[in-house]
Formats: structure tokens, C-alpha cells, sequence
């Protein structure tokens, strides 16, 4: 057995500039859990597989494609692979959802 505490994942160095760990990094699937701070969000980019978001902690706005919405905790939200999609926190509390990929990008080429 395997057990990570998300405190104790280092925060990778990434495009976006924020707090992002990868918790679960496999050949086949990959977890990260991003954090973003009030103010914050990803730049906006197309992912090569389906991901699936999972919102753990607080408010933010989701966009997939040409839709926003804004989410809260315990919601999911799947993104089509090769779809524009981009999260924010416009809120004054931190954001914190966790991305599923699987296939993992680059697993099945």
C-alpha cells in the first residue's frame, strides 16, 4: 500500500505558476490537485485526453469550451480531450480541485 499526504507532495513547477501536486502519477492515469488563491487561474489550454475535475474545497468558475459556470464543493466536471478549458477563483476563499487523466497524456501514442 501506497499512502501520500497532499501536504507532504512537492508543489511541481508548471506553466500556470500555481500550486499543483501531483499525488497519483502512473503510466496509465495521473491525479493532481491544484489550489488556486483568490485572484488566481490557469491559463487557458486544451488538454490530449478527457479529464475529469472534482471540486474539493471552495467557489470557482469553470470553462469549458464556450461555457462558465460557477462551481462549489463535491461537483464534477468532465472536459472533453482536445477542448479549451480554464478554471478561476474570483472568490475570496482558496479554491481546491483535483484533475483525473486517464489515459495519462503520452500513455497510449
Amino acid at each position: 500500500m501506497i499512502i501520500k499526504k497532499l501536504s507532504e507532495v512537492e508543489i511541481m513547477d508548471n506553466t500556470h505558476g500555481v500550486d499543483a501536486r501531483n499525488l497519483y502519477n502512473t503510466n496509465e492515469a495521473m491525479i493532481t490537485v491544484i489550489t488556486l488563491e483568490p485572484g488566481q487561474s490557469l491559463k487557458r489550454h486544451i488538454t490530449p485526453v478527457d479529464v475529469a475535475f472534482y471540486v474539493l474545497e471552495g467557489t470557482g468558475v469553470v470553462e469549458v469550451s464556450d461555457e462558465k459556470m460557477e462551481v462549489t464543493k463535491d461537483t464534477l466536471i468532465e472536459s472533453p480531450k482536445d477542448i479549451v478549458h480554464c478554471w478561476y477563483n474570483q472568490s475570496s476563499s482558496p479554491l481546491r480541485f483535483m484533475i483525473v487523466k486517464a489515459p495519462k497524456p503520452g500513455s497510449r501514442q
